[in-house]
């Protein structure tokens, strides 16, 4: 989980437990992603 954090958003899962910005920052992002995946995922349904 440690390597997966640090490459899909540059920063340590420490670092992402203790700053509650960098987490907003991470989760915004995480949205995002999610939501052009479900519009790629509808475009080949």
């Amino acid at each position: 989980m440690e390597k997966a954090m640090q490459q899909s958003h540059g920063t340590s899962y420490a670092e992402y437990n203790r700053n509650l910005e960098k987490r907003l920052e991470v989760e915004k992002q995480r949205e995002k992603d999610y939501e052009k995946s479900k519009k790629l995922a509808a475009q080949f349904s």
